[in-house]
Formats: structure tokens, sequence, C-alpha cells
């Protein structure tokens, strides 16, 4: 069981769900016919959680519950297993950053008096941790400072796939922390470039422009931001075929790109250059010196070892 039950918020529990009652159940004589913590059955389920929810126990007996007085019986039984919750309140993580980071606007040359800025990285979870029931968070995110920081394998494997967020990590010039071993990383941060860079960042861009398309058909009006970088993630995915490295900052298309933004460059104009890149893309696949794939056992060996630090209370 590797991911806990997430219960939104929002979720209303449907028709046939089984939950558990989290306090004892009362008959019309005011006696309990049910403990707390017996299991049921939702019978109908309401339009809010304002409103009772009827659930049947196995006896056939029925009752009323509010949602507050209801757990997923999936939920119930996992308790604390892989509780990141858990591990993020009652363990420093935070201070377990090997790497940190500025991507987004300020990185790429984009950015206005008005720009956040994006710190992005990796921490390293103490063993002991690691090993435990409970598990560790995937990522640690501080909305307030639009800080996030991916744990050191969640970071690898999306490297090792292409993601652009995460390759951008590894070649932006603006680091702001990096321990021993982060260094070592990023000292092989070829290892990650492979031909899979083409399929990722041509599908994302493909799959965002069909949904834009629609958006403007049924809307009249598309996102201008979300519209320059997809435009950008297509520059920088064939500079990364041709050149072998990520650009980050986007140097003499910036103005073009400013353009987009303020919606002054017509929408025939954008596909126009969109369907040249794309074409641009293809060729620069043709002809890339890139491998076929990344380098699985370089990575995998980097985190053997990382894991085998991670013993240490002292943060390599």
């Amino acid at each position: 069981m590797k991911s806990r039950v997430h219960n939104s918020p929002n979720l209303i529990y449907s028709v046939g769900t089984q939950v558990v009652a989290l306090k004892a159940v009362q008959g019309s004589d005011g006696q309990a016919v049910h403990p707390a913590g017996a299991v049921s059955v939702v019978i109908r389920a309401p339009r809010d959680r304002h409103h009772s929810y009827r659930i049947r126990f196995p006896d056939g007996f029925e009752a009323a519950l509010h949602h507050h007085n209801l757990m997923l019986l999936a939920e119930y039984k996992q308790g604390a297993i892989n509780d990141a919750n858990k591990a993020l309140s009652t363990h420093g993580l935070f201070d377990r950053v090997i790497y940190r980071c500025v991507v987004g606007s300020r990185a790429f040359g984009l950015d206005t008096d008005e720009s956040d800025t994006d710190r992005r990285g990796i921490y390293l979870p103490p063993a002991e941790l690691q090993w435990s029931l409970y598990g560790v968070p995937e990522q640690l995110e501080n909305e307030g400072n639009e800080e996030c920081y991916w744990e050191l394998q969640k970071f690898l494997v999306m490297a090792l796939k292409g993601n652009p967020n995460i390759l951008e990590c590894l070649y932006t010039p603006l680091v702001e922390h990096a321990t021993p071993l982060a260094r070592e990383l990023l000292a092989m941060r070829d290892a990650f470039l492979s031909r899979v860079v083409y399929a990722t960042y041509n599908g994302y861009v493909m799959s965002q422009f069909k949904r834009m398309q629609a958006d403007l058909k049924n809307q009249g009006r598309v996102k201008p931001k979300h519209v320059m970088h997809l435009i950008r993630l297509l520059l920088s995915g064939i500079h990364v075929l041709r050149e072998g490295f990520v650009p980050v900052d986007v140097g003499e298309h910036r103005e073009r790109l400013f353009a987009i933004k303020r919606e002054e460059m017509a929408w025939d104009d954008i596909e126009a250059w969109r369907k040249q890149l794309h074409g641009e893309f293809d060729r620069a696949f043709a002809e890339t010196d890139l491998p076929e794939r990344p380098d699985y056992e370089r990575a995998n060996d980097f985190l053997v070892k990382a894991r085998r630090m991670a013993v240490s209370e002292e943060l390599p």
C-alpha cells in the first residue's frame, strides 16, 4: 500500500460505499444498537455535507449520520500507515533540503516587477523515516513563499521521464543552496537527457494547445501567459535535442514571447509559429545525438548512494 486514501473536503460518499461509524448508534429507545467502529453501507447520500447519510448495518438496522461521524472503511483500516501529513508534522523535513534553486519567469528572463520568485529543489528524508510505516511525502510545499521540494527519488524519476520543470531545476543558473550530494547530482545532469524529451515536451504542448483551441471556441479566449510558456517549452525542447543541454533563459526570443503574453500577437500568428516549431522539433529529433533512453543505472547508483548516506544524521 503505497498511497494514502485521500478525503477531499467536498467529497460526498456515494451509495454503496462502505463506511465506519465514528460514534455509537442508538435505537429509538436510546439504547446503543451498534458501537463506534461498526461497519455499514451508504444507502442514501445527501446533496451536501450539511445533511445526513442513510446507512445500513449488516443486521439490516438503518440510521442517519452526518459526514463528520463517518469514515471510509479503507481510510479507517489504513490508519497512520503512509501518513505523509503525520511525517510532515513530526519531522523537520524542510531542514533536509539538499538543493534549492530559482526557476520560473525570473530564471527564464521573462520576469517583470510583479513576478513571484519560484523556488524548487530536493529534500533527502532521514533513513529511519524512509524505512518507517509512515513513509515520507513526495513533496514539501510552502505556498506562502512559492517553494516546493521533491523527495529525492520522486525528483529522479520525473527527471528520467523528461519532465521539463524538473530538468530546468537541474540547469537553472540561479542556485541558492546545494550540498555536496546535490552538487554531485548537478555534475551528472546530462544522464537525464535523452530522446524521451521529444515525446514528453511535444506531447504536453500538443495536448494543451488542443484544450486551448476548445477554450477559444467555447469561451472566446485563452490565458496568454500559458500560451507563452508552451511556445517557450517547444523552443527549449528543440535546443535540448540539438545542443544536449536545457536552456533556461529564453534569450533572443524574449520580446516575441512577451508579445504573446501582452496579447499583441494574433492567434493565427501564434499557431503558425507553433506549427513551425513542431516541424523544427521533428527535424531535431531525427538528427539528435542524444541516447534513446536516459542513464537509468547511473541514476539508480546515485539514489542508492544517497539512501546509504541518509543513515547519518548529518545532511550529505
